[in-house]
């Protein structure tokens, strides 16, 4: 789990800010932007991200905010973005912020998505030329001195949308989620057997996200502390669903014991 932390000497790979945005000496933060995934059960999925607007209201500026774009430095923008899972993630950009609060990530797409399932590829259009530029409203304070991780969570389950059977189409209706790393918990677990494609559900009574295995049956959530029900969906008729309830303590991660799934009678 990354936390807020006080950080002492430049990163050399720091990404520049817009170039409307002239470098001062005003006091500054640094924020990391971090991809991360809730895959689902397709074989992989590419999606194009060139990058993210964040909006700032800047300490002592607060009647305008301050839009600074930080671009995912690829050549390649299109990320496999189902290989983000257990404790992978993907740097987007870094880049130092004037002190104030984040109001607002704007995700940029590009138009180049695409998935492989059982070996086939399907090209995935976007549901609406509109959800090129997915737009989170949020309300991080950032202090002097300090770096930041935000955590956009693409969620497959939800984002990849079947259109037709005949022949076979589908398209991307992109759901994100923020999160920001300071404060927040590590729940994971191993599931079994690991020939499975089970979905994972997690709730605190009013939003659920989900996620999936990766090859060794391991899974994460990055979450607030709280109370939470987990479910698991084995996706298998041969095998029986399980659920319970836990407490997640933002002190420290929360491993739970191995869970493996049990055939129905």
């Amino acid at each position: 789990m990354k936390n807020l932390h006080f950080y002492l000497f430049p990163i050399v790979f720091v990404l520049f800010f817009a170039s409307c945005e002239d470098p001062d000496s005003s006091p500054r933060a640094l924020l990391n932007l971090i991809l991360v995934d809730s895959p689902a059960k397709w074989d992989s999925v590419f999606v194009e991200i060139k990058g993210v607007d964040i909006e700032v209201l800047v300490e002592g500026r607060e009647a305008q905010s301050q839009i600074f774009f930080f671009e995912y430095k690829s050549g390649d923008k299109r990320i496999k973005v189902s290989e983000l899972v257990g404790d992978n993630e993907l740097l987007i950009g870094r880049s130092e912020l004037p002190i104030g609060q984040i109001i607002n990530a704007t995700i940029i797409l590009g138009d180049n998505h695409s998935m492989f399932l059982k070996e086939k590829k399907y090209v995935l259009a976007l549901s609406d030329l509109s959800k090129n530029r997915i737009s989170l409203s949020t309300a991080i304070d950032i202090e002097q001195g300090f770096s930041y991780d935000i955590y956009l969570d693409l969620d497959l389950e939800k984002s990849i949308v079947q259109t037709s059977e005949s022949p076979l189409t589908y398209e991307l209706d992109p759901f994100f989620t923020l999160g920001i790393g300071a404060g927040t918990a590590k729940l994971s677990g191993t599931l079994k057997p690991t020939t499975l494609y089970p979905a994972i559900y997690l709730s605190d009574g009013k939003d659920t996200i989900s996620t999936h295995t990766n090859t060794s049956g391991k899974f994460i959530f990055k979450v607030q502390e709280g109370k939470y029900t987990l479910y698991f969906d084995p996706k298998d008729e041969l095998y029986q669903d399980t659920t319970f309830s836990i407490d997640v303590d933002v002190k420290k991660d929360t491993v739970l014991k191995q869970i493996t799934f049990k055939k129905k009678p």
